[in-house]
């Protein structure tokens, strides 16, 4: 299967190129181009990519905000004329940094890098999926694990998630509430609303489509999700 690569650049020229070097490499397949990045957005949070080139100065949303509105992080490498940007590209995760104009040995050794880093991402995922138990957090300075039956529910706080634990305070982490859903067992956990996911073990109370916890907590069922919890309750209710 082809590495999915996608590019933005509001320059015709840069884009040109990039597209040029991305025919060159047989693992890589460009699937979608774009020169205006509110177009790129749309595109990259409902397509699944695996490395994104993106230009960091453009008009109506920069690269870096961008990247800051997806919802899913494809691997990033950053191009632009200005060398001044790259500390804030590597501070939202970029694997490099491509500087205007680029040579093709320079891209050479970003996609390499990004290839390096796609299959250490898909061993992590397969050894996630072995494990049903548990998981590692990572909070403030250190590395946590957290047991699956310990988790009540995670709440969403804009760029980090409130792990609500029955047997410990709140953890807090850098992580968003969408890439955490992905890596916990789905006959456990349901996303019931936009910022929050529950336990289904730890439900006790369910009222007017609010889930209502011993200690006052209460967690809404939105529309958006109110079909999959319903259909949970139906197959667990006795009459």
């Amino acid at each position: 299967m082809k590495i999915k690569c996608v590019i933005v650049d509001d320059e015709p020229l840069a884009l040109s190129i990039l597209e040029n070097y991305i025919q060159q490499d047989i693992a890589l397949e460009l699937t979608a181009k774009f020169t205006h990045p509110v177009q790129a957005l749309n595109y990259l949070n409902e397509n699944e990519t695996d490395i994104l080139f993106i230009d960091i100065q453009m008009p109506d949303l920069s690269g870096l905000e961008l990247v800051s509105s997806l919802k899913n992080k494809p691997v990033l490498i950053f191009t632009t004329a200005f060398g001044e940007y790259a500390l804030q590209g590597f501070k939202v995760d970029a694997i490099d940094f491509l500087l205007k104009p680029i040579d093709l040995p320079d891209f050479q050794k970003a996609v390499h890098k990004a290839k390096e880093w796609l299959v250490v991402r898909k061993e992590k995922t397969a050894q996630f999926e072995t494990n049903k138990e548990f998981l590692f957090i990572k909070s403030e300075y250190k590395i946590i694990r957290i047991n699956f039956q310990d988790i009540k529910y995670i709440q969403g706080m804009s760029e980090y998630v409130k792990i609500h634990l029955t047997t410990n305070k709140p953890i807090m982490s850098l992580l968003s509430l969408k890439s955490l859903e992905v890596q916990l067992p789905s006959n456990m956990f349901m996303r019931v609303h936009k910022s929050y996911i529950v336990n289904l073990q730890k439900i006790n109370v369910i009222e007017r489509n609010e889930i209502v916890y011993d200690d006052g907590t209460i967690i809404p069922v939105s529309a958006q999700y109110k079909t999959n919890f319903q259909e949970f309750l139906d197959k667990n209710f006795m009459l």
